[in-house]
């Protein structure tokens, strides 16, 4: 999840905003919520790879569809959430589970 984790390199995606400007973003944690998955991203600034995720962090909510590219393989499709109801919703559920896992770290 963290890239901390395992020293393991980070999960990043890019992903391109309505006027075309690329952004590359870090995939935090992945969550299922009434069956439905979805990932919490967060800027990703390759000189600042030791990200502190103790310290308030900007955070994104996508929807991830799987979906199937024309050579058959299977692609993981990030949407952003249209709904503001369900959005608030899924930003609870994230808190939670990013709080949950800061209380896990520090035992």
């Amino acid at each position: 999840m963290y890239e901390d984790e395992n020293n393991q390199e980070p999960d990043l995606i890019e992903i391109t905003d309505e006027d075309g400007n690329v952004y590359q973003m870090e995939i935090i944690d992945y969550f299922f919520y009434n069956g439905q998955e979805y990932a919490i991203i967060a800027d990703y600034d390759e000189e600042d790879e030791q990200a502190n995720y103790d310290e308030d962090v900007d955070c994104f909510i996508m929807q991830v569809n799987t979906v199937t590219d024309e050579n058959g393989d299977e692609l993981d499709e990030f949407v952003p959430i249209e709904d503001e109801e369900l959005e608030n919703r899924l930003i609870a559920v994230a808190h939670q589970r990013l709080s949950e896992d800061e209380d896990a770290d520090e035992e």
